[in-house]
């Protein structure tokens, strides 16, 4: 019994395994699906319905109440993360669709300041880091799931199946919000805005029904019939933390590009190129961003199956200093006026970056760890840089651009440090000669 969802051959997936990806891949759709919505919120309705004012300071507070949602994830990736790996992947991977589609609907139920007043943003607030709780620990453990039923020469391409999602979840959201914006401004900011969070119900509902069939993995079982009763007893995250706090960095660091170059252009954009200084209307924004993301949904389980031949690591460090280069001509496009330009550079954002950094992390960062501190050691280090980085990216651009007086030189600056970072870590963790290498 205790071999039934492992793959019979170094290639194939049994039925329990599949359902694994599939409950996996699902649950990271809806949690990028939540927080590009809000990323797409933020940049057109969040200010003035929650912050009423439509100039730069509503903007920078509706980009900082989206920052928030990021403060909450590495807590919720510790003790989510500890559930995980203690008690099993399963009740963990429950509580995490539980969260997050709870905290959806209700920023879709929630009454606006003109309404409430000052409650408003308040309760925006707490949505917004129960939202994050759940999300800190969802990606994290659809990795580690889906790592620990895959055959190990494939581990690459299937957990790029999984971050293959991620811009998926973008796409849709964007459609959603493009949807939105087509009833005209005062519908948008009426009533409209608030359907595709309501949407979001029926994708919660699905989720939450195929993870309640979900089996645990093979390999979480094979090392908890091993772990004797004091281990037991101890929490994950101090064990990860006195036995493998340098591997805890190297995962940090090693997608810090990646999250700050994905931001950037699933939220911060939109808001750049609708700006009145670019002068692209907010449905040709949308449009850009979701027809450049579906370039990652493509391409990342190609990046996957390099990893798999290449090297995790060889496949991230190539991927990261890609996105260096890449910071400076992104920039440039987003304010050019054109939505060919912007959604082509998108496209090779996502299609050729985003697909290596999201196909190679899945097994670089779950080969970093060992089974019993690895859905806490994943959380951690992606959560950390979650907060840290992803959250904070949207609104470091959009204050480094504020100081430059409308330059975009210092963001893209930014963002190039950002990704040559995560180049230099990942050739310290091969240095170190790590499994994930």
């Amino acid at each position: 019994m205790a071999n039934t969802a492992v793959a019979t051959s170094p290639t194939r997936l049994t039925p329990g395994a599949r359902r694994a990806l599939f409950a996996a891949t699902l649950g990271t759709l809806i949690e990028w699906y939540d927080y590009a919505l809000y990323g797409a919120a933020a940049g057109l309705v969040i200010g003035p319905l929650f912050f009423a004012g439509t100039g730069s300071e509503a903007s920078l507070a509706a980009f900082a109440t989206f920052a928030v949602g990021f403060v909450a994830r590495p807590l919720g990736g510790v003790l989510i993360g500890h559930l995980g790996d203690r008690h099993g992947r399963r009740p963990a991977m429950l509580l995490t669709i539980l969260l997050m589609g709870a905290a959806t609907v209700g920023i879709g139920l929630l009454p606006t300041a003109a309404a409430i007043g000052a409650a408003a943003p308040l309760l925006l607030i707490l949505f917004r880091l129960l939202q994050g709780l759940g999300a800190g620990a969802e990606l994290a453990g659809a990795m580690t799931l889906v790592a620990e039923f895959a055959p190990a020469k494939r581990r690459g391409f299937f957990t790029a199946v999984v971050l293959a999602t991620p811009p998926a979840g973008i796409a849709l959201a964007t459609v959603a919000f493009l949807w939105a914006s087509s009833a005209g401004d005062a519908a948008l900011l009426d009533w409209a805005w608030r359907i595709p969070f309501l949407a979001s119900a029926v994708l919660f509902f699905v989720a939450l029904f195929i993870r309640a069939k979900l089996e645990e993995t093979p390999e979480y079982r094979q090392a908890s019939e091993h772990a004797d009763e004091a281990r037991k007893r101890k929490l994950p995250v101090m064990e990860l933390l006195r036995k493998d706090p340098v591997a805890v960095l190297i995962g940090f660091f090693s997608i810090t590009g990646h999250n700050a170059l994905n931001y950037i252009m699933a939220v911060f954009a939109i808001g750049l190129m609708a700006s009145p200084a670019v002068g692209m209307s907010r449905p040709d924004a949308l449009l850009a961003v979701t027809v450049g993301s579906l370039a990652g949904v493509v391409a990342t389980p190609a990046g996957g199956w390099l990893a798999d031949r290449l090297g995790a690591g060889r496949v991230l460090a190539i991927g990261s200093a890609a996105g260096a280069l890449f910071a400076f001509p992104l920039f440039a496009a987003l304010t050019s006026g054109s939505v060919a330009l912007a959604t082509a550079t998108i496209a090779v954002g996502y299609g050729v970056v985003i697909a290596m950094t999201s196909g190679a992390q899945g097994a670089f960062l779950t080969n970093l760890f060992p089974p019993e501190r690895r859905f806490s050691g994943v959380g951690l280090a992606r959560e950390l840089n979650g907060a840290i980085v992803a959250g904070l990216s949207p609104l470091i651009a959009g204050a480094l651009i504020a100081a430059a007086q409308g330059s975009t030189w210092s963001a893209a600056l930014f963002l190039a440090a950002c990704c040559a970072s995560s180049a230099i870590a990942v050739l310290l963790a091969r240095g170190r000669g790590t499994n994930a290498a």
